[in-house]
């Protein structure tokens, strides 16, 4: 494994397991004074990474990397297990998250190309997570198949101490289907909207004396978009495998393969959309079919190795291999001239390829000392990132919004170039202890960091930049609760996050800096005893020094760092069973966000709605001839927000509702899901390419055969 790393990384990490493997016999030896170690076996709860039965999780592999229960996390965490996600109709991570307090699932209107939800008022295109370990990226935002996943965990806040470098808003981490020990299986086929049609499947079994579970996951669609002429298909296979020689020991291999073709969704002249009454509508194609190709492969390979030792410890080592490559070209809006009609286009071509490991290794024990008991964590991960990204954009004839006359030549006229070739070395470092007394609870947990970026960056107007950037921080966490009988636990916590950010200012060329945020937060839980249900509400006071935006220039993106954002806000939760078959889930968030200092002073950031409110209830009968029919019904709401980083126009608010209907015969299911069933046209996103609409009426069924 170390031959992967660079040398000094490879000593580290050697040096760190050689630690580590040392730490169950080191907590065991006399220092003189006797001190008991009793390994606790908690019998009952929910496996993190295994299905939930209905909405409601009640632990998180996410929060402590221990499995203690979401009423026990002194920090906000929202989960959306598959059958939530089923019963919805989700097909991206943004749909899934849309019922999430504190969470934009789909900020940026409708746009197959990306997942970037929002979480507390920060962009989460770069706190994306797979099994644990994190998604890289340049540009853009990652795409997992949703239907490969187990569940959705969002963890809101700073969580640096536990993931290492990243943003204060919070992560998003996919939990991907894991092998079971026992004989399943599901095969099944779907129309929808868009002329998209799949088939998908989900088997598993296990081999020989039953050491080894085995499970196939796969999809694959063919669909377009409500922009004309825009593709969205999809293959996506997942073999994973489970091998357990002992009752202590277990090795889980974790790949899949994702290849699709998405393409940019129309972005259309504010004047003939947000300010002009929709008068071009959601399906209006402003590209070219022979210039607009998108060709996207995503790979991953990874484990996750788990080992109990006699003296109560368990060792634990996270990994994964991902390869990521985009071909992408697209004719974009650039701007409306003053004839109110005639568009100007320009076109943009995109190439990535990066490559980034991933490890995590660490080690957890439980000691108790006095009235007290600790469980401990002491943990390594490492990663590298090397990041091979080349932009171009150019100029595009223009097009007659109301007469549109497609087939133009696209000539490669470009004038504007970008290239970043860098690599990201990070190494971390942390422990983390939760304490047990009574009803009370606290958690304390420090990491300290390296990164390091090297290479080269360019552009045609900075020239070349060459980068060998080191930073260095140490985050930290702290929370207090108390769990009162009844199932009510209070808490507060303090936590802070670093983030080293990789390439340059698109004008300057300067190397950007780290980003440091800090939050404090209270809040209550309640988990009734007798009752299958979590509720939560959450006030918090979070901010991000050296935040990253997307700005313009001469009809061109680039990057470019502004001072600091504040954003205070509050949080009501509840998933819940409220009878044999009924399942709810309810949320609000009040979000209060503007940017401090320098000339942007007092400025909103974009695409924060401040209020946004949620609520998907499902019933499903249990008895009777028509036993095993489903009726689900939800209604989304997201408030009035700024469009652009200059605070010039805002967006209205948006209330849109869902529907969906399933029926369980036991060996088969039949489901119809509605998303936006009115069909509510709506403005999601404007910016310098333009407006977006989010989705319009979308219909899905499906038909599945289970044994």
């Amino acid at each position: 494994m170390p031959v992967l790393l660079s040398g000094r990384s490879g000593l580290l990490c050697g040096a760190c397991l050689a630690a580590i493997l040392s730490a169950p016999s080191a907590f065991g030896q006399d220092s003189g004074a006797p001190i008991a170690l009793e390994p606790v076996v908690v019998e009952g709860e929910q496996d993190p990474t295994q299905p939930v039965d209905g909405y409601v999780a009640e632990t998180s592999a996410t929060a402590t990397k221990t499995g203690t229960p979401i009423l026990e996390t002194q920090q906000s965490v929202s989960v959306v297990t598959a059958d939530e996600i089923r019963a919805q109709g989700a097909e991206t991570l943004g749909q899934a998250l849309e019922y999430s307090a504190g969470v934009v699932g789909v900020p940026y209107g409708a746009d197959p190309r990306f997942d970037s939800p929002s979480i507390r008022g920060f962009d989460g295109r770069q706190s994306q997570y797979l099994n644990g370990l994190k998604l890289m990226r340049t540009s853009g935002a990652p795409s997992i198949e949703t239907y490969g996943m187990e569940r959705i965990e969002v963890l809101l806040g700073p969580a640096s101490v536990l993931y290492g470098q990243g943003n204060p808003g919070g992560l998003i981490n996919q939990i991907q289907k894991h092998p079971v020990f026992e004989s399943f299986g599901e095969l099944g086929v779907g129309m929808g909207s868009f002329d998209q049609r799949e088939v998908f499947g989900d088997v598993g079994d296990t081999l020989g004396d039953g050491e080894v579970a085995w499970r196939l996951t796969g999809v694959l669609r063919q669909a377009g978009a409500q922009t004309d002429e825009l593709d969205d298909d999809r293959f996506y296979i997942a073999p994973t495998a489970t091998w357990r020689p002992s009752a202590d020991t277990s090795f889980t291999l974790l790949t899949s393969f994702q290849k699709d073709n998405p393409t940019a969704p129309s972005g259309l002249p504010a004047e003939l959309t947000l300010n002009g009454g929709n008068q071009l509508k959601r399906e209006f194609y402003i590209g070219e079919t022979a210039a607009d190709t998108s060709d996207r492969t995503m790979t991953n390979i990874g484990y996750e190795f788990e080992h109990r030792f006699a003296e109560g410890w368990t060792l634990s080592q996270n990994a994964r291999y991902s390869k990521f490559d985009w071909d992408y070209d697209s004719v974009y809006f650039s701007s409306l001239a003053a004839d109110g009609r005639t568009m100007n286009r320009g076109v943009t071509y995109q190439r990535e390829d990066t490559t980034t490991w991933n490890f995590d290794t660490h080690v957890t024990g439980e000691v108790n000392l006095g009235p007290t008991r600790h469980t401990l964590l002491f943990g390594l991960d490492l990663r590298r990132f090397e990041n091979d990204v080349s932009t171009e954009f150019g100029y595009a004839p223009t097009l007659d919004a109301f007469d549109p006359v497609y087939g133009a030549d696209v000539p490669k006229d470009v004038w504007y170039t970008s290239t970043n070739d860098t690599t990201l070395e990070q190494a971390g470092i942390y422990v983390q202890d939760e304490v047990a007394w009574g009803g009370w609870r606290a958690t304390g947990g420090l990491r300290w960091d390296w990164a390091k970026t090297e290479g080269s960056t360019y552009t045609n107007f900075a020239g070349t930049s060459e980068l060998d950037e080191q930073d260095s921080d140490v985050t930290g966490r702290i929370g207090l609760s108390y769990v009162f009988d009844n199932g009510i636990a209070p808490y507060a916590s303090y936590a802070t996050s670093f983030e080293p950010v990789v390439g340059t200012d698109g004008l300057t060329g300067a190397a950007f800096e780290p980003t440091t945020g800090e939050q404090f937060e209270i809040g209550v839980k309640y988990q009734p005893k007798g009752m299958n249900a979590l509720f939560t509400v959450a006030l918090y006071d979070l901010t991000q020094d050296n935040v990253t935006v997307t700005d313009t220039f001469g009809g061109a993106s680039y990057q470019r760092q502004i001072g600091q954002v504040h954003t205070q806000g509050l949080e009501l939760q509840g998933q819940a069973s409220l009878a044999e078959g009924l399942d709810l889930h309810a949320a609000y968030t009040y979000t209060n966000a503007e940017r401090e200092g320098g000339t942007e002073d007092g400025l909103e950031p974009t695409n924060v709605p401040q209020n946004a409110a949620s609520l998907w209830l499902n019933y499903e009968l249990q008895s009777g001839p028509f036993k095993g029919l489903g009726l689900g019904g939800g209604v989304r709401y997201v408030g009035s927000r700024y469009g652009d980083l200059a605070n010039s126009y805002k967006m209205e608010a948006v209330t849109l509702l869902d529907l969906g209907v399933s029926w369980d015969l036991g060996s088969a299911v039949a489901s119809v899901t509605v998303r936006n069933l009115t069909d509510e046209t709506y403005v999601s996103n404007c910016g310098s390419f333009g407006c977006y609409y989010g989705d319009g009426r979308t219909v899905m069924a499906k038909l599945t055969y289970k044994w």
